[in-house]
């Protein structure tokens, strides 16, 4: 009986400190790891875009006299949001200045000529149409068709006194970077004023950035 004393002696004070091994162990295994972050290839939602480039007036508003032909330079800010992955509904401000000779009087009757610059506020619509996917099944390329309406005012009003009704579409196309918030852009553009019957179109870049 006495030799045993000592391995009853070890065994009492071994005992908690291997239930709390046991314990430690069974509370590691059942911590589980992390779910790894997940990201959209593409961010869609509500977005801000700008654009720009060179516009024409195949015949610029205007009474009577000469109509000519005048090249210009727009830009454009947008804000909006995607629905969905095709449809896009959005607002915008346009500005535009466009070149004329001395010989476009406008609707001045003689008392004003040459350049003139408008500005327009509106509301668009684009619809994607065509998606093409990358080496990652992601469609990063579409081709889409974009349209609108809005307000134009013109300056000098000397020279162009009465506001217009622009109406514009056209097709372009878009690419997703992988930098998941920005897609890049080319656009071509036909306009018509609706009061003058005045026709035009652009070719405008764009950059756009979705929240």
């Amino acid at each position: 009986m006495k030799a045993l004393a000592p391995f009853v002696l070890f065994s009492a004070l071994a005992a908690p400190t291997l239930a709390g091994a046991q314990q430690s162990t069974s509370d590691t295994n059942s911590v589980q790891d992390r779910p790894a972050a997940t990201f959209n290839e593409i961010e869609r939602g509500f977005y801000f875009s700008v654009q720009g480039g060179p516009s024409f007036l195949v015949n610029p508003p205007a009474e009577e006299g000469e109509r000519p032909f005048s090249s210009g330079q727009m830009a454009q800010v947008e804000v909006g949001v995607d629905i969905g992955e095709r449809l896009s509904l959005g607002i915008f401000l346009m500005g535009a200045a466009n070149r004329a000779g001395s010989d476009y009087t406008g609707n001045s009757g003689g008392a004003a000529s040459g350049d003139f610059s408008y500005l327009v506020p509106g509301a668009v619509a684009r619809m994607h149409l065509v998606g093409f996917e990358d080496n990652q099944d992601v469609k990063r390329t579409w081709i889409y068709a974009r349209g609108g309406v809005g307000y134009t005012m013109f300056s000098p009003k000397l020279l162009l006194p009465d506001s217009d009704i622009l109406v514009f579409a056209g097709p372009g196309v878009e690419y997703y970077t992988r930098l998941r918030h920005f897609s890049v852009g080319l656009e071509v553009t036909a306009s018509y004023l609706v009061s003058s019957g005045s026709f035009g179109f652009a070719v405008s870049p764009n950059l756009r950035y979705a929240f």
